[in-house]
């Protein structure tokens, strides 16, 4: 059973940092793009940062350019966004996606609260 288990969520003031990562587990064969979408409150799922293949350079969304950084571990499986000078607008559901050559994965996401 595939599972993607998310951390690191929670509640920043404006201006600070956060960093995410999620794991892959279970029956997955040949991921290829690994990454972090977002969802905000009557907004839809939008792209944060992503690799497209495994060993490419990420793309970002234009408002979090210069300010989050995502990696991957390929070998565990894992990618990591690390979220700085975080501002208000940053709040939202953040989900794990892992798309390998048979299937796209989410995780159940984790809050993400930019607030003073």
């Amino acid at each position: 059973q595939v599972q993607l288990v998310e951390s690191g969520g929670g509640l920043v003031q404006p201006g600070g940092s956060l960093r995410l990562s999620c794991t892959a587990s279970g029956i997955i064969f040949g991921i290829n793009a690994m990454g972090w979408f977002r969802q905000a409150p009557g907004k839809e799922r939008e792209l944060v940062a992503l690799f497209t293949s495994r060993g490419g350079s990420p793309n970002y969304a234009d408002s979090v350019k210069g300010r989050f950084t995502i990696s991957r571990d390929n070998p565990k499986n894992t990618v990591t966004l690390q979220m700085s000078s975080l501002k208000p607008e940053d709040t939202a559901v953040y989900y794990c996606n892992v798309v390998s050559t048979t299937a796209s994965y989410w995780g159940k996401g984790t809050l993400v609260t930019v607030s003073s």
